[in-house]
């Protein structure tokens, strides 16, 4: 049994501003785009500083779609990387009718990060803003959390906490 312990964030939406149009987010189409929410670095820290591995797993569609190229979005992790205390970023970059395993609401990149790093995802957290990334959590058996943003769009039903922010998700972690 794998003893690590991970939390596992949705990117945009999460750690970085979505860009909302029409009640819908869509990622930033580059670096001079991308906006970090204020307070996920802090929030990231408290995380490491308690043990916690920080991984991100996002879908990236548009690259499938012929929205951008799959340089751009690799630029955008390697730079949250960069500035954040992330330990790595796995990316699904396929479209709903490619029906691979990693594009969520399937859990394969919680699944692949988990043999990768040895961790236990019964004790592990997934925070997400839409209702793929809960139910890839759930269905990892981690533990949710649904950043409510209101957005016009089918909401999860099934999540362990509704929160308005990665801080406020850290801060329940931490007290668990």
């Amino acid at each position: 049994m794998f003893k690590e312990k991970a939390v596992f964030l949705d990117r945009d939406g999460v750690i970085n501003q979505g860009i909302v149009r029409d009640g819908k987010p869509y990622p930033p189409k580059n670096l001079k785009s991308l906006k970090i929410i204020l307070g996920v670095n802090d929030s990231l820290q408290s995380l490491i500083l308690n043990g916690w591995k920080i991984i991100v797993v996002t879908n990236q569609p548009d690259v499938a779609r012929g929205f951008t190229f799959h340089k751009k979005v690799e630029k955008i992790n390697n730079y949250i990387k960069h500035i954040l205390p992330i330990t790595e970023v796995f990316t699904c970059y396929h479209d709903d009718h490619d029906s691979c395993d990693c594009r969520k609401p399937k859990p394969g990149l919680l699944i692949s990060a988990a043999k990768k790093y040895k961790i236990n995802l019964n004790n592990s957290y997934m925070i997400g803003d839409r209702w793929k990334d809960i139910e890839a959590g759930n269905r990892a058996g981690c533990k949710t959390f649904f950043i409510d943003y209101a957005y016009k769009e089918k909401k999860p039903v099934n999540f362990t906490y509704r929160v308005k922010s990665l801080e406020e998700a850290v801060k329940i972690i931490l007290k668990e």
